[in-house]
C-alpha cells in the first residue's frame, strides 16, 4: 500500500473512534416530561423580574410615551438636535410617507393607489393630542394601521414624532411666531441650486 493510502485509512479508523460523550450528553427536550418535579415538566417557568438581554425598559416614559400617571406625555423626554430632526424626517419619509403623504396631509401614494385615506396630521384634533398619544400610535398602531415596534426602535420612533410636529407646524406657523430677525427672510425668493460644473472643468 502506497504511504498516503495508509494514512487516509488510519485517519478513518481514528475518527470513528472518537467519542461523542458530550454531544450525546444526558438531556431534556423542550417540553418533555420529567417524572422530578411536581408539575412533570421538564422546561422550567423563569424566575419573576427575568429580562431578556437588551430588553431592558427601565424608563417607562421613553418606552411608551405615558407618564407616571398613565397619561400620554406632553413632551419628548430627550433633547431634539437638528441632526435629530433630519434621522425623523427620514424615518418618516421611510415607513410613514406610503400612507400619509410628504406633508402629512393622508394623501400618501397607497392612498392616491385607491386605498383608504390615511388621517392628516393637520387634522385640528391630531393637532391638538399630546406627543405621547402620536408616540403610542406609531408604536401599537390604531385603526387600520399596524404599530412599528418591531420596525422602529423607540428612540426613532421618537424622533419621527418629533418631524411630524414640524410638519404641523409648517403648514400652521403665524408671521407672528417666526422671530423678527428672520422675517425678512420670509419674502426672500428660493435660490435655485447652483449648476454642476461640466466634466472636466
Amino acid at each position: 500500500m502506497r504511504p498516503n493510502v495508509i494514512f487516509v485509512v488510519l485517519l478513518a479508523v481514528g475518527v470513528g473512534a472518537c467519542r461523542q460523550d458530550m454531544h450525546d450528553a444526558p438531556r431534556y427536550e423542550a417540553y418533555e416530561a420529567n417524572s422530578f418535579y411536581a408539575d412533570g415538566r421538564a422546561s422550567r417557568e423563569t424566575p419573576t423580574g427575568t429580562v431578556a438581554r437588551g430588553w431592558e425598559r427601565a424608563d417607562d416614559l421613553f418606552y411608551t410615551g405615558r407618564d407616571s400617571a398613565g397619561e400620554p406625555s406632553e413632551q419628548i423626554p430627550m433633547p431634539v438636535t437638528a441632526q435629530d430632526m433630519q434621522r425623523g424626517r427620514d424615518r418618516y419619509n421611510v415607513y410613514c410617507t406610503p400612507c400619509h403623504g410628504i406633508l402629512g396631509d393622508g394623501q400618501g401614494m397607497v392612498v392616491q393607489r385607491g386605498l383608504k385615506r390615511a388621517a392628516t396630521y393637520h387634522d385640528e384634533r391630531l393637532r391638538g393630542v399630546k406627543v405621547g398619544y402620536l408616540y403610542d400610535v406609531v408604536t401599537n398602531g390604531f385603526g387600520a394601521m399596524q404599530g412599528y415596534a418591531e420596525q422602529i426602535p423607540a428612540r426613532d420612533r421618537w424622533l419621527i414624532v418629533a418631524y411630524v410636529r414640524a410638519l404641523q407646524l409648517s403648514q400652521h406657523a403665524q408671521v407672528a411666531e417666526v422671530p423678527s430677525d428672520k422675517r425678512a427672510e420670509l419674502d426672500r425668493p428660493a435660490t435655485a441650486p447652483a449648476a454642476a460644473a461640466p466634466a472636466g472643468h
